[in-house]
């Protein structure tokens, strides 16, 4: 399955529904517009387009919507790390890292967590082998 484009608040409120697990359209709005002021009727639009895209639905309790996740956070990331790493780098998880290595400011603090992360993998790999 094809994982749907998500714009950049839609993430946001994405990324606040599963930090909260169910939330109402206020609620939503209130918590993003802690960061940077954002209308409630932009809010309801975007919840109707993620509900569009299937990636959140609602429940209505009394006469409130409340809205939930379908999707689970790391599902989210898996698919789309894949689609990119398909689209832009010939299906090469080693070449996102040689482009990312190469093109952004990777400080050595993060290098160590990526070896690290590495010598796990590769550590658990041939256990299993």
């Amino acid at each position: 399955m094809k994982t749907p484009h998500i714009g950049r608040v839609q993430m946001r409120i994405l990324q606040c529904l599963w930090s909260r697990g169910r939330a109402n359209a206020r609620e939503i709005t209130e918590a993003l517009s802690a960061d940077e002021p954002i209308a409630h009727s932009t809010v309801q639009t975007l919840l109707r387009q993620l509900e569009e895209k299937n990636v959140i639905t609602h429940d209505a309790e009394d006469r409130t919507f409340v809205f939930y996740p379908l999707v689970r956070e790391h599902d989210y990331k898996k698919g789309a790390t894949q689609e990119l790493i398909g689209r832009f780098f010939d299906g090469s998880p080693s070449e996102l890292f040689a482009f990312l290595l190469e093109n952004e400011t990777v400080d050595s603090e993060e290098l160590a967590k990526i070896s690290a992360k590495i010598k796990s993998q590769s550590t658990q790999r041939k256990a299993k082998s």
